[in-house]
């Protein structure tokens, strides 16, 4: 039944605490496929945006090395949790995206043909909630794929 899963993260400990899911889904229902994903945002500074000495002097040169700096801290963090997981016949790798991070996860999983996402929630609520958004959510919502939600560890009910 899920022979591909797809599995976001976001490069934190919480994120990470779908581990052990993963691994119970992966024995239980043997899939051919595990694929770990980071969608990351691109670094955006604003027009008249200061530091405490004044306005930004980045070059676009100084763009660009960033962004490559963070590509490859993303690949780093990614073939570091493949090196982890083991999971018998199943082939696992990882993907790093850059753009908007729920809708990419949706979209690489329609073209990819993931049967499940399996991702963590913060448990955000209330204003941290409306601030920040639910990336959960909104993957939740807008993708056609089953998606799997693992609370973060130490969620409290609603009461």
């Amino acid at each position: 039944m899920y022979r591909k899963i797809m599995v976001p993260l976001d490069g934190s400990e919480l994120a990470e605490c779908v581990l052990p899911h993963v691994e119970a889904i992966a024995r239980g229902c043997a899939p051919t496929t595990v694929i770990f994903l980071r969608v990351a945002e691109p670094v955006r500074v604003y027009p008249g945006a200061t530091t405490l000495g004044g306005e930004y002097t980045f070059t676009d040169q100084d763009w660009k090395q960033l962004e490559v700096e963070r590509w490859a801290a993303t690949e780093d963090y990614l073939k570091g949790i493949v090196g982890r997981v083991k999971y018998d016949g199943v082939s696992v790798r990882s993907e790093v995206l850059m753009g908007e991070v729920a809708e990419g996860i949706a979209d690489y999983a329609t073209k990819n043909d993931a049967d499940l996402i399996i991702m963590a929630t913060h448990g955000r609520s209330g204003i941290s909630r409306w601030v920040l958004g639910s990336v959960a959510d909104r993957v939740l919502r807008s993708s056609c794929v089953p998606v799997l939600m693992v609370r973060a560890p130490g969620c409290e009910p609603r009461a």
